[in-house]
């Protein structure tokens, strides 16, 4: 593309692997600290391939073309070059590599000057994070693995601490709970938490109530999640996917799922009241029919 940004297209049936990428690299640059001069010759196009020289796939080319032979390491067609040798190449840095069409893969790249300044960047990052982690830079590998086993062993915590706090909201809930046309009616919100905590909370709060509807809502930032159960025993009569899509339009959402079981999202969390006001009037509806 230019002297310091190339790209290059290849027939590939997978992405390359990082170890791979290395070794395209490690290749390219042995041949330019080679610094093979760069020789060119005008020939045919029949005796140019002949030659060896390799053609790209797509491109038209006249009767007579220009060869670019770097050693014995490239021969090719070529209209132009911008260097005399490999060596005025300086150094090969592979910055992407990605799919373009089926079987179809691409590497890009950048030399020169601009490969020493990434390489200048990415040292600089890689400092910066050492700083961060306040390790030398040969131990970050492992000051990262021990940081995230650390993480892992938190977010288990986390979620130990969320089933236990579901089990005592569904105890407290539970009493707040109404009863209509002998179904135990309940409609509450349960700031901060997650669509996993309202599932626990759902499940003890149908063990704890008997033969129950049950509305559970959650507000997080602008997101609404809204969880409705049925229990088993009147799900001919009512069904929570019928209930979360009622109560999801409020919030401006949708959702569904089992009759015993639903789920639903919502993007406005203005409408909760609303949803969860509905709750009782729903039910008396569908126990009068």
């Amino acid at each position: 593309m230019n002297a310091e940004r190339l790209r290059f297209d290849f027939s590939h049936f997978e992405p390359l692997t990082r170890a791979q990428l290395q070794r395209v690299e490690q290749l390219v640059n042995a041949q330019i600290r080679a610094n093979n001069p760069a020789q060119t010759q005008v020939m045919s196009l029949d005796d140019a391939k002949a030659s060896g020289a390799m053609a790209l796939f797509g491109e038209k080319y006249a009767d007579d073309v220009r060869v670019l032979r770097l050693g014995d390491f490239s021969v090719e067609l070529c209209g132009g070059t911008h260097v005399n040798a490999a060596g005025d190449i300086g150094l090969f840095r592979i910055t992407n590599e990605t799919g373009i069409a089926s079987g179809v893969r691409r590497i890009e790249a950048v030399t020169g000057a601009r490969a020493v300044e990434l390489i200048e960047e990415e040292q600089s990052q890689i400092l910066d994070l050492a700083d961060m982690l306040k390790t030398g830079r040969d131990d970050l590998t492992s000051r990262v693995a021990q940081l995230l086993n650390g993480n892992r062993e938190l977010e288990k915590e986390l979620e130990k601490l969320k089933s236990q706090l579901a089990v005592t909201a569904g105890s407290d809930l539970a009493s707040q709970a109404v009863e209509i046309a002998g179904v135990k009616v309940l409609a509450a919100k349960l700031d901060g938490a997650d669509a996993k905590s309202l599932r626990n909370t759902l499940d003890q709060l149908k063990n704890k109530l008997g033969t129950a509807v049950i509305l559970l809502i959650a507000v997080n930032g602008d997101k609404v999640t809204l969880i409705a159960g049925v229990t088993r025993d009147i799900t001919g009569r009512f069904k929570a996917g019928d209930l979360v899509k009622a109560a999801a339009e409020k919030v401006g959402g949708k959702g569904g799922g089992r009759p015993d079981m639903a789920q639903a999202g919502g993007s406005n969390p203005e409408g909760v009241p609303q949803a969860l006001q509905l709750v009782e009037t729903w039910v008396a509806d569908k126990a009068a029919q």
